[in-house]
């Protein structure tokens, strides 16, 4: 293994946004993207309680796409494995970059419903932050997907 490199990701959050759905160009399949906000909680020096919430952009392709697609939604808990990708652009003569997880494993973690549907927790269906992550992937929107 001292050649070789490992790329993993474990990720454990909550959705921030239904699944964003395109298509590759030339029939080259479906991609399912969505936001994952994964959060952290500590006392500080003063016993005060401060929260973090991270937000990572998870990609999912063929089966896994069609699966994120139909069963997931905003506020679904979830569980992923997968790698790191970065893209690189050029919008305006600036370069841009994005890095993503490529999912390759994911497990819901909502309760189902009698139908088999996951269903959201009782507890609040948005992740835990102040943020408003609406319109976060605006400067990407002229990215294609690869």
């Amino acid at each position: 293994m001292a050649s070789r490199g490992v790329n993993k990701v474990i990720l454990l959050g909550r959705l921030g946004a239904d699944p964003d759905i395109r298509y590759l160009p030339n029939n080259g399949g479906k991609v399912v993207a969505i936001r994952l906000a994964t959060s952290e909680v500590w006392k500080d020096q003063a016993k005060a309680k401060q929260e973090h919430t991270e937000w990572h952009r998870l990609v999912f392709f063929k089966k896994l796409a069609d699966t994120a697609e139909q069963y997931l939604r905003k506020g679904s808990k979830i569980y992923v494995e997968g790698s790191l990708r970065t893209q690189q652009w050029d919008k305006n003569g600036e370069k841009r970059y994005r890095t993503e997880v490529v999912v390759r494993e994911l497990q819901m973690l909502d309760r189902a419903d009698e139908n088999g549907a996951p269903r959201h927790s009782s507890q609040s269906s948005t992740p835990p932050t102040a943020a408003n992550v609406d319109g976060l992937d605006e400067d990407f929107d002229d990215i294609p997907f690869f």
